[in-house]
C-alpha cells in the first residue's frame, strides 16, 4: 500500500498519541481484576501478559488477554491507516501501541514483554508476515519447549521474513511497516534480558512447569 497522501507531522503526532493510550491499556489487570481473580502483578512472574494470567489457573482469562493485547496493537495500526491512508502513519500509531504496552503511563510505565501486541502489529500489518512469523513460534515450542525462546526466535526472524520476495501474498512489505517489524523486535529482546541470563544459565522454566 502506498501512502496517498503524506501524513503531517501533526497528523503523525496525533496517530502516536492514541496508539500509544490504546496500547497502554493493561488488559491483563483489568481482566483478572474484574473476574476476581487478584491482581496478575502479585501472581508467577509479575508479568502483565498472558503467560502470567495463566498461572491464576484461569485459561479463559489468560485467553481474553492474549487476544486483547494482540488487538490492541492491531487496531492501532489498522485504524490509522484506514483513516489517513497511509503506511507510514499505520506503522507509528502501531509501534506507539507497542510502547504502550511495554511502558503503560496507568501501571507507572511497568508493562509487559510485548509478545502478543507483536503478532497482532504483524498480523494487521501483513498477515502473512504475521503467520509465519507464528509458525516459527510455534515449530520453536514443539521443539525446544521455551516460551521466551520461542519468541526471541521468531521476533528475530520476522524482519528477514518481511523481506520474501511473495508478491502474491503482500511480501515484501512497505518500508515504515520492515521499520517497525525491526522496532518491535528489538524492543522484545531488551524486554527479555532476564529470559536470556536464565536461558544461558539452564534455569528458565519450560512450557507446562510449574515456576517455582
Amino acid at each position: 500500500m502506498q501512502d496517498l497522501v503524506a501524513p503531517t507531522v501533526a497528523t503523525l503526532a496525533l496517530v502516536a498519541l492514541g496508539g500509544y493510550l490504546l496500547g497502554s491499556i493493561p488488559f491483563g489487570v483489568v481482566i483478572t481484576r474484574a473476574a476476581g481473580a487478584g491482581d496478575v502483578r502479585n501472581i508467577g512472574s509479575g508479568n502483565i501478559g498472558a503467560t502470567n494470567v495463566l498461572r491464576t489457573g484461569r485459561k479463559d482469562l489468560a485467553l481474553a488477554t492474549l487476544l486483547l493485547d494482540a488487538g490492541k496493537g492491531a487496531a492501532a495500526l489498522l485504524i490509522a491507516r484506514h483513516l489517513f491512508g497511509s503506511e507510514l502513519a499505520g506503522a507509528i500509531a502501531g509501534g506507539a501501541a507497542f510502547l504502550g504496552h511495554l511502558f503503560p503511563v496507568w501501571l507507572k510505565f511497568k508493562g509487559g514483554k510485548g509478545v502478543a501486541t507483536f503478532y497482532g502489529l504483524l498480523l494487521a500489518a501483513a498477515w502473512p508476515l504475521g503467520l509465519m512469523a507464528g509458525a516459527v513460534w510455534l515449530i520453536c515450542a514443539l521443539l525446544f519447549r521455551y516460551s521466551s525462546l520461542s519468541a526471541l526466535i521468531s521476533s528475530a526472524s520476522a524482519p528477514l521474513l518481511a523481506l520474501l520476495p511473495l508478491t502474491a501474498v503482500g511480501l515484501p512489505v512497505s518500508t515504515p511497516i520492515l521499520a517497525l517489524t525491526i522496532f518491535a523486535a528489538v524492543l522484545i529482546w531488551v524486554r527479555h534480558q532476564e529470559n536470556i541470563a536464565r536461558l544461558l544459565k539452564g534455569q528458565e522454566p519450560r512450557i507446562g512447569a510449574k515456576k517455582a
